[in-house]
């Protein structure tokens, strides 16, 4: 599993031109599922991305988590985190789950998150979806649990 983590002043998805889901000041986390992964391994990664001390705190320094800053979240699933480059120009995706993993791990997630977050928004699953947002330093964190679970 893997996981973009984007510290945002904002954000928002939309489907079609309609905004589905919108966040004030936290995380955008992309989610990208593989055919190995596991309702632990969501577990885990979730405490991970939810713990991470991102935040400045009254020094400035990286030092306060999510709901330490009353954070919001803004998750969506994203196959192509799974992109195979390593031949040719076109990138293979044989490494991303199949879609029936991939939503059930992204339910999952994110009915998961809920249970940890005050405010939890959502992308569509398999939907053609725009995502705009204002990353706060810019601080992007990459989370794979082949890294940070082994």
């Amino acid at each position: 599993m893997k996981f973009v983590i984007q510290r945002v002043d904002q954000a928002a998805v939309s489907v079609d031109d309609q905004v589905i889901g919108s966040i004030g000041q936290g995380f955008v986390i992309l989610v990208g599922v593989s055919n190995t992964d596991t309702r632990e391994i969501a577990d885990r990664m979730l405490k991970k991305a939810l713990g991470l001390r991102i935040f400045p705190d009254e020094n400035g320094k990286t030092n306060l988590s999510l709901n330490q800053v009353g954070g919001e979240l803004l998750i969506i699933s994203q196959f192509t985190l799974y992109a195979n480059c390593r031949k040719g120009n076109r990138p293979s995706f044989t490494e991303a789950g199949g879609a029936e993993l991939a939503e059930e791990l992204y339910q999952y997630i994110l009915t998961q998150a809920k249970t940890q977050c005050d405010r939890v928004e959502s992308g569509e699953f398999g939907a053609h979806m725009s995502v705009s947002l204002t990353n706060h330093g810019p601080f992007t964190i990459i989370l794979d649990s082949e890294q940070i679970l082994h």
